[in-house]
């Protein structure tokens, strides 16, 4: 069998081909060139600004000789009455973070029993010591009321680098300084949990909790303080001046149902022909 050879080329073909693909070599290349002058997007800026050096996220008042791994007086205390685990420093952004760092794990009652906090939150010692004595002194005594122990308080929110609720751009929320934690329930050992901001829990349960809470804490929010705290009940302690405090929580009920809506209307009167009743007459 003959072997097949290619047909030569024309030279005027072959000069065309050459043109057009030295034509889109060019605009290859002009087109990686106008990409290339194309700014690229520059990245969000974030909610915080991240610290360049060691001593800016840690704060002027940071002394590296104050470091040491005896408890603090705060410490001390606390472990009185709660259950802790002692945290490092902690360090954030735009003054977030602080010393003395625990994670109360539980608060210790006088007979010996513990109530759980589920999750454990991560505050500054002098808060939760506050929390903890609030707890063991107050609700636990006002549980007790309605007939089962205090067994556990399930929180909602505790140490968070934000703003407050959560805006961007807005002061330093004191949950950035573990100085507030946020109270969603209460578990009783019967298995009840008695949501705070349920209008079903008896009202002087709430009321008295309200009242107490806010004679302890300097900020108390809840609802109707505003669409942030609808669920849960905040809880700081901020120092203002003139020792100015905040107690918004309103203790609701039930709307009431209006008796008149329950009374069954009486059954509709049976339609008169005219002309029958003309016929009796």
């Amino acid at each position: 069998m003959a072997p097949h050879i290619n047909p030569a080329i024309p030279a005027n073909i072959r000069a065309t081909r050459l043109a057009m693909a030295l034509l889109w070599l060019a605009g290859t290349g002009i087109g990686i060139a106008l990409a290339e002058d194309v700014p690229i997007p520059e990245p969000r800026p974030s909610l915080w600004t991240v610290p360049q050096t060691f001593r800016e996220a840690a704060s002027p008042d940071f002394n590296s000789a104050d470091i040491t791994s005896a408890p603090t007086e705060c410490d001390q205390r606390l472990g009185a009455i709660g259950v802790f685990e002692p945290m490092p420093r902690l360090i954030g952004p735009d003054s977030c973070g602080g010393e003395d760092m625990v994670r109360l794990d539980a608060v210790t009652l006088p007979g010996g029993a513990y109530i759980e906090l589920k999750t454990a939150p991560v505050l500054r010692c002098p808060f939760a010591e506050s929390l903890a004595a609030w707890l063991r002194d107050v609700a636990a005594s006002r549980a007790d009321k309605l007939g089962s122990p205090l067994h556990a308080v399930e929180t909602y929110d505790d140490f968070e680098c934000r703003g407050r609720n959560r805006v961007a751009g807005a002061k330093l929320s004191e949950h950035g300084k573990g100085n507030a934690v946020d109270l969603r329930s209460f578990v009783l050992a019967d298995g009840r949990i008695l949501t705070l901001t349920d209008m079903n829990v008896a009202k002087d349960f709430r009321d008295e909790l309200r009242d107490s809470a806010c004679n302890r804490f300097t900020t108390v929010l809840g609802p109707g303080s505003d669409s942030s705290h609808e669920s849960h009940i905040h809880l700081d302690l901020v120092a203002r001046r003139g020792g100015y405090r905040i107690c918004q929580w309103d203790v609701r009920t039930p709307p009431t149902t209006e008796v008149a809506a329950q009374v069954p209307l009486p059954p509709p009167r049976p339609t008169i022909n005219p002309s029958a009743a003309a016929r009796k007459m």
